[in-house]
């Protein structure tokens, strides 16, 4: 048995500290640190948390274990000024993204305001019509089975908000290739990004909900069947973009789903979640 002073840390928590929606139940916190840490924390069922973003928790919770990456696996501080280098999957992408800009490196502006780590970021192949952080990876470190194995992102089949992950497999690091550029040519690239970006709503949210449709875009969809608003609950399709749903407080996972459900319903084209569901 793990006792409290011993690595990992573990604890019990309430996920909706720890997703961006501010929804979910409790679950046991398995926080680790390195190769040894990740053996104790997967040697029963798991699941793994990033930035808590593109996730729905349901109301139980979830009996898993809930593995994060701990302050080790966040090498923002070595991020220096180098166009090729590994970097920690629990790195903060929108720091990661700020510190590329400063140092003059290209290639991670399209990821601007995304609100992930590393790993997540690699692991939903996330991104946003300027790019996505598959352009930038060249190889990644995943614990899986019990051992690190490092595979060229060309295995990994990159795909519109998917990676081809083995099983149960945890990113660790990465390896990115950026080009050298000014830092003011960065800035007015993310910044274009930002301006695209700034009609997103700041309240609670997971982030686009449902995936856009080859050719057209899933917030227009909702948009045109007249849904930004609807509510269930304290769960709100936001006025400010179809494709969000914004917790306007005390929503709960039953709310956000049945009004998904409504949504996917009264939209006339099939829409696919984005989102990950847990314990549901």
């Amino acid at each position: 048995m793990v006792t409290p002073e011993a690595r990992p840390r573990v604890r019990t928590v309430r996920l909706r500290d720890l997703t961006t929606l501010r929804v979910g139940g409790e679950a046991e916190l398995w926080e680790v640190d390195d190769a040894a840490d990740l053996a104790l924390a997967t040697s029963a069922p798991y699941r793994v948390l990033g930035s808590g973003a593109n996730l729905l928790v349901a109301d139980a919770g979830v009996p898993e274990r809930v593995v994060r990456l701990g302050r080790a696996y966040n090498t923002m501080a070595a991020f220096g000024a180098a166009k090729d280098v590994w970097v920690g999957a629990g790195t903060p992408l929108p720091g990661l993204v700020r510190r590329a800009q400063r140092a003059g490196l290209s290639g991670l502006e399209g990821l601007s305001g995304v609100p992930a780590v590393l790993g997540g970021a690699i692991a939903m192949n996330a991104g946003t019509r300027f790019g996505e952080m598959s352009d930038s990876v060249t190889e990644v470190e995943l614990f899986v089975d019990g051992a690190l194995v490092v595979v060229p992102a060309a295995e990994l089949g990159f795909s519109y908000r998917h990676a081809n992950l083995p099983a149960g497999a945890i990113v660790t690091r990465a390896r990115l290739q950026l080009t050298e550029a000014t830092p003011e040519s960065v800035a007015n690239t993310t910044n274009l990004v930002d301006a695209a970006r700034a009609g997103q709503p700041k309240v609670k949210s997971a982030g686009c909900a449902f995936k856009n449709p080859t050719n057209d875009s899933a917030g227009r969809l909702i948009d045109a069947a007249g849904l930004k608003g609807l509510r269930v609950g304290d769960a709100m399709v936001a006025h400010e973009h179809g494709n969000f749903v914004v917790n306007l407080g005390d929503a709960t996972a039953a709310d956000v789903l049945e009004l998904l459900t409504q949504v996917k319903e009264r939209v006339p084209q099939p829409l696919e979640l984005e989102w990950r569901l847990w314990g549901f």
